[in-house]
Order: structure tokens, then sequence, then C-alpha cells
């Protein structure tokens, strides 16, 4: 095959080991997490090979794509491959929170009414005195008492945050699409620096709850439903970052032109994803 994608071939890359390294840091990783969430003492190692494993694979298998892209090597086909690709993983994506929305949904507007006898006497057979209420209190042997974080404090300012860094994107976006790349590359730091931002104060937000409130993993339903979507979001959000950097890099290197930037649009449809989710995880945890 020539060095350059043609009409007629769809380049095939050749064998990679990566996608094995990729599972194998993602089951190492959560093998630490799954063993701290049980009380664990062997959790560092676990967590610490798995993320470098993530993250050298990434770092690796970006650069190979990169490398197989700048050699003309992608036809229209191929293209539209990785657009399709993009698109149904931004799918599942919206599948798992889904799934995270519903148990929250479960809990809030069906099991506690039910335990609480609103329909039928269940809390005189199963938890007799219980009292519907949300949030329900934690277990009463882990301290039982918790307190919510506030909508309009770090979250709202959050928000604020991730709304600004969809619109410097968007600045970035049609900057490059103009081949103006100086303004594309000072939009793309802006919009870093936004993320970056979100995720310390999301950090500073689980250290009050841990710290101040006695909110945790183990307040009950509540507590669990918050840190399950709050958390898997803010991965998501570091993903987002972790790519809006290599975005930047080759921007800055003179990647892309002004009519063939897939993997910058791919990055683009990511980060308005994590925008809308986050959205919902305020109205829905944190206001209502």
């Amino acid at each position: 095959m020539s060095a350059t994608a043609s009409a007629d071939h769809y380049y095939v890359p050749a064998p990679s080991w990566w996608p094995f390294a990729m599972t194998a840091g993602i089951f190492a990783l959560l093998h630490g997490v799954f063993g701290y969430l049980n009380g664990s003492g062997f959790v560092t190692i676990p967590v610490i090979i798995g993320s470098i494993m993530l993250i050298a694979m990434m770092v690796i298998w970006f650069r190979d794509i990169i490398h197989e892209s700048e050699s003309g090597l992608y036809n229209q086909q191929v293209d539209a491959t990785y657009r399709w690709g993009m698109g149904w993983f931004i799918f599942s994506e919206v599948m798992f929170f889904a799934a995270f929305f519903g148990a929250l949904y479960y809990a809030r507007m069906i099991s506690v009414p039910w335990l609480s006898g609103d329909l039928v006497l269940t809390n005189e057979y199963l938890w007799k005195g219980f009292e519907g209420g949300w949030p329900t209190n934690g277990p009463a042997a882990l301290g039982g008492e918790f307190s919510t974080i506030p909508a309009w404090g770090i979250p709202f300012l959050n928000t604020c945050l991730l709304i600004a860094s969809g619109f410097t994107f968007e600045i970035a976006h049609h900057a490059l699409k103009e081949d103006k790349r100086g303004k594309c590359l000072a939009a793309m730091v802006a919009t870093i620096a936004l993320g970056l931002v979100f995720l310390y104060y999301q950090a500073a937000e689980y250290v009050e709850a841990y710290g101040h409130l006695n909110l945790t993993l183990e307040s009950g339903v509540y507590g669990s439903t918050f840190f399950m979507l709050t958390g898997f979001h803010g991965m998501h959000v570091t993903l987002g970052v972790i790519m809006l950097i290599v975005m930047a890099f080759r921007i800055a290197k003179g990647h892309f032109t002004k009519d063939k930037h897939f993997g910058f649009e791919a990055v683009g449809w990511y980060w308005h994803f994590v925008d809308v989710v986050w959205i919902g995880l305020f109205i829905f945890v944190y206001v209502a």
C-alpha cells in the first residue's frame, strides 16, 4: 500500500497490544478502587500501576494515531469510521450516566416513598417507624447524620466554569476553521485552565464533604449516589482535560487544517457532553 491514502484503499493499522494494555491498566486501577471501597489495605500499588499504564498507553496510542493521520494514511472512509466510533463511544457514556441517574431516581422517587408507607404499609412490616425524606440519614452505626453540599457555592461555581469552557472551546474551534492558530491556541489554553480549576474545586468539595460535613461513600444511599455520579463525572473531566492538552500541543506543532481536523472536533464533542452531564448533575443532585 502507498504511503498516502487513496479513495479505494482503506488503511488497516498493524496489530497492536495497546488495547490489551489499556484493559490491564483499567483492571489494576479498578482492583485498587474496589479494594478501597471494601476496606482492603492493598490498594495503593494497583492504583499507581493502573494509572501509569493508562497514561502511558494513552500517550503512545495517541502518538501512533497522530503519526498515521499526519502521514496521510486516512481517507474519507477512515474519517467516517472515526466519526461513527466517537459517536458510539459517547452514546455508551450516555448510557452509563443514564443508569446512574436512574439509580438516583429510583432511590429518591420510588424506594424511599415505598419504605415510608406512602403507597402501602411497607414501613410497618419492613422498617417500622421509617420516615421518608431526602436526603436520607446514613447508617446510625457510621455516624448517621450528615450535611449536604450547598448548591449555590462550589457546585454553582463549577457549573459556570464548565459552561465557560464550552464557550472558549468553540472560540478555539472557530479560530481553527479561520486558520488563526494563535487565537485557537490561546482559547485552548483557557479551556484547559477552566477544566483544571473545575477539578481543583471538585477535590476541595470532596475534602469539605469528608472532613466537615460527614458526607462519605458510607452515608447511605445519598452518599453512594452522590459520589458515584460526581466521581464518575470527575473522571471524565480528567480524561477530557488530557485530550484538550494533547490537542493544544498538536495545534502548537502545526497539525490540523481549517478543513481537516476531526481529532479536534471529536474532543469538542466529548467536552460538550461532559458539560451537559454536569448541568444535569447540578440540577438533580445539588439543587432538586
